[in-house]
């Protein structure tokens, strides 16, 4: 049990206020009054203090307590809340934290914080707290449709992929150095800065991993036609730096802004030449709570494409560790997520992705999933969850890619594959039913894909034969989104989330609607929609058999009613009442 004076001495090493910052008071200790801090007359000791010169800056207020105290005692709290009273004085913005060296409470403004971490942090976790605010999602999407036409049909970038690369590297040269893009400087610099930065920020990593180098490559080989009109350049800099502010801090929800942008590029090219159909964002929100994805996962995506589900699971989990600002954070980006891509430039694109969350490429690989490389690559990681979109089509190895994935990881491994609705039942699924057990099969709404492919969600359980039991299904058949004119489809009236959340609870208990089924997988390997029963009305069964009729005659079927209904119109009496115009049939009198 560490005493009183034991706890203070670590906070203080970990927070940071053993160190030296120019305007700042900083420390720990017993001895220290707040009249000597600056509050006059206030003769109170605090046990640590970090006080900015600049009052407009937050401050933070330290009491410890011994191992054995319980800090969630209200005279705790109160005792610590009599401090952060005095610094109110003079501070507009403060945060309290009570600290017994196992647990921690965290009161930003005298208000409790429950979603932040559950351990002490730096200082500069519990400043950055001051940091949040909301993405405005329209103006990415505004933003992003400039971007692309201008370097489409401005600067005459013609290759989609390359117009997407150049964006994203721009973005990470803003995120690495905030002048590396100022406005006024020519296509010729601005270009060269942003190598420059790239090359300075992949150094470390290209240490690790030589092939993120690709990116540089990639970037190197974009050209563009037109480069001499400094306004298209200078609107360039003005909106990616107007997108740069939405993702360079620590409190975005990085899938928010990254996934607007990378599916507003691609509503211009459905797919890419090896395959990659990108993954809607909120669809990769889904799957990762569908299998139970957390903070101490270390998640798998064999075919990334630019990195969806990763760059998803790297924001929930970060956010559930307490933020960017932890311990944690550093290990969950640095050594928690994996991925595989093939094609050179969307794995160029995935590097850059991760590098605008500031880490991570380490960690992707450009290998083929299908070869015996990739495989040895994910059986020497300890892979916990599988989040994953491969290609669909045959041609590029779907079922080997999670044939291979599901015998190279550990046993009991949760999987969760988007595939077609009848890929396992054409593609002879049942082979991986040898090694793996499929657990649930959730169809996703006929719409999820502008592809016109429509798909499910494939969940495994890696290393433990199926057998023969029953397989759960169901069908989320609508998911609240709705097609904005040339923005795709979005969540414009926020219903996403409760769906989520209700076809969450659905799918753990196993029940509670209506298109759960149960399947034998001798009979099936999808989802099965009901069939509409047959059914056929005495009008239709008149006109089939007049339709016949007229064809054993001769007749031809068009111009007979062309004819009947120029009889019927012209031969018949035509009256207006109230401007309501009828139509009497007169009866033909016909000589016998």
């Amino acid at each position: 049990m560490r005493t009183e004076d034991e706890v203070r001495d670590n906070a203080k090493i970990i927070l940071g206020f053993d160190q030296k910052e120019n305007n700042v008071k900083q420390g720990t200790g017993q001895i220290t009054t707040f009249n000597q801090l600056g509050f006059k007359g206030i003769n109170d000791k605090p046990d640590g203090w970090y006080l900015p010169q600049n009052t407009n800056d937050p401050v933070i207020i330290l009491e410890t307590k011994s191992e054995r105290e319980n800090i969630f005692l209200d005279k705790w709290k109160n005792e610590l809340f009599k401090n952060l009273d005095i610094v109110a004085t003079k501070y507009k913005n403060h945060i309290g934290l009570l600290f017994n060296g196992t647990d921690i409470r965290v009161f930003k403004n005298n208000i409790e914080l429950e979603d932040v971490s559950k351990k002490l942090e730096h200082k500069s976790y519990y400043l950055a707290l001051f940091s949040k605010n909301t993405i405005d999602k329209q103006k990415i999407y505004s933003l992003t449709q400039k971007i692309n036409n201008i370097l489409h049909f401005q600067f005459g970038i013609k290759n989609l992929y390359h117009r997407m690369i150049f964006t994203a590297c721009a973005l990470v040269a803003k995120r690495y150095n905030e002048n590396a893009l100022i406005i006024g400087m020519d296509y010729h610099a601005f270009h060269q800065s942003i190598h420059s930065t790239l090359s300075k920020s992949l150094k470390d990593a290209k240490a690790i991993n030589q092939k993120v180098g690709l990116l540089l490559d990639v970037y190197s080989e974009i050209r563009m036609n037109w480069t001499e009109y400094q306004e298209d350049v200078d609107n360039f800099i003005k909106w990616v730096s107007e997108i740069s502010d939405c993702v360079n801090s620590d409190y975005w929800n990085g899938e928010d802004v990254m996934g607007i942008f990378f599916n507003e590029f691609n509503r211009y090219k459905k797919k890419s030449e090896s395959g990659q159909v990108f993954t809607p964002d909120h669809i990769t929100s889904f799957m990762y709570r569908l299998i139970d994805v957390n903070q101490n996962d270390v998640v798998l995506d064999a075919a990334c494409g630019s990195g969806a589900f990763l760059a998803k699971s790297m924001a929930n989990m970060i956010k559930e560790a307490g933020g960017s600002n932890t311990e944690k954070a550093k290990q969950i980006k640095q050594n928690q997520l994996f991925g595989i891509e093939f094609d050179r430039e969307i794995y160029a694109l995935a590097c850059a992705n991760m590098l605008i969350h500031k880490d991570g490429k380490t960690n992707l690989e450009q290998l083929d999933s299908r070869k015996s490389e990739a495989c040895e690559w994910i059986n020497s990681k300890p892979i916990t969850k599988v989040l994953m979109n491969p290609p669909f089509e045959r041609k590029y190895g779907c079922m080997t890619i999670v044939d291979n994935v599901l015998k190279n990881i550990p046993q009991n491994t949760k999987c969760a594959f988007i595939l077609p609705d009848k890929k396992l039942e054409k593609d002879n699924g049942k082979k991986l039913l040898k090694h793996s057990t499929l657990e649930k099969i959730i169809k996703l709404p006929e719409n999820v894909f502008n592809e016109g492919v429509t798909t499910s969600i494939f969940i495994f359980t890696a290393g433990i034969p199926h057998s023969n039991k029953e397989i759960f299904t169901c069908y989320i058949e609508d998911d609240g989104l709705e097609t904005v004119k040339n923005q795709g489809r979005q969540d414009i009236k926020n219903r996403w989330q409760a769906i989520e959340d209700n076809w969450i609870d659905i799918i753990r208990k196993q029940s509670g609607n209506e298109t759960i089924k149960w399947i034998d997988l001798q009979q099936h390997l999808s989802y099965q929609k009901p069939e509409k029963p047959f059914e056929i009305s005495e009008d239709d069964f008149k006109k089939t058999i007049l339709d016949y009729l007229m064809f054993e005659q001769g007749i031809d079927v068009k111009t007979f009613n062309e004819k009947l209904l120029k009889k019927v119109l012209y031969s018949s009496e035509v009256s207006e009442d109230n401007n309501q115009v009828s139509i009497m049939i007169e009866k033909e009198r016909t000589n016998e």
